[in-house]
Parts: C-alpha cells; sequence; structure tokens
C-alpha cells in the first residue's frame, strides 16, 4: 500500500524559509513532485524531481526560490523553500507519478494528506 507523509509545514514571516519533507513507502516511483493549492483556487504544480538523474522541474512562480531534492536510500523528497511571499500561502501536497514528464495534476496517481504553508507579511 502506497503512502505519501507530508511533514515541514508552518507559519513564517516574508522572506523566510521553510524545509518540506515527503516521506514515501509502498514502493518507489519514477517522479515524485510538489502541488500547492491556496483557498478558491485550483491545486497548481510547484516542482518535481524524475528519473535517475533526478532532472528537476520548477514552475515559474517559484524557479529559483524553492528547491526540490530526493534521498531515495530515504524514500523521500523535499522542497527547500526559499525567500517565502505571502503568496505563497496554501496547502502543499506532495505526489508521485510513474511517468518521467509529470507536469499535471493528472498525472499523478498518489498523494499525500497535504502541509499548510502560512506566509505572513
Amino acid at each position: 500500500q502506497v503512502q505519501l507523509v507530508e511533514s515541514g509545514g508552518g507559519l513564517v514571516q516574508a522572506g523566510g524559509s521553510l524545509r518540506l519533507s515527503c516521506a514515501a513507502s509502498g514502493r518507489t516511483f519514477k517522479t515524485m513532485g510538489w502541488f500547492r493549492q491556496a483557498p478558491g483556487e485550483e491545486r497548481e504544480f510547484v516542482a518535481a524531481v524524475a528519473g535517475r538523474l533526478s532532472s528537476t522541474y520548477y514552475a515559474e512562480t517559484v524557479k529559483g526560490r524553492f528547491t526540490i531534492s530526493r534521498d531515495n536510500a530515504k524514500s523521500t523528497v523535499y522542497l527547500q523553500m526559499n525567500s517565502l511571499k505571502p503568496e505563497d500561502t496554501a496547502v502543499y501536497y506532495c505526489a508521485s507519478s510513474d511517468k518521467l514528464l509529470a507536469g499535471y495534476r493528472y498525472d499523478y496517481d498518489y498523494w499525500g494528506q497535504g502541509t499548510q504553508v502560512t506566509v505572513s507579511s
């Protein structure tokens, strides 16, 4: 049974940093991604790490501020978030996919329960 468990969310001031973690159990996946959903908004892609070479992909809104990484030995994916802005406030979801190119919500098969990130101005 596949389980994705996120941790690391919280309240931070604008300009601060947080690191999210997602521990996966059950099996390994080609791609692990992070999405976020703000109140009243659609769930949107944030970042993904894919393949044996751990290629990374980012939404334009977070490029240069967020870093996704993967520790296969621990079956864990991380999202380091720096220079946080109030508009980064959302519930962040970890997701897994068997596709190498997975930039859309429907590319992902399994989801975590989400972790709240709140950035105050």
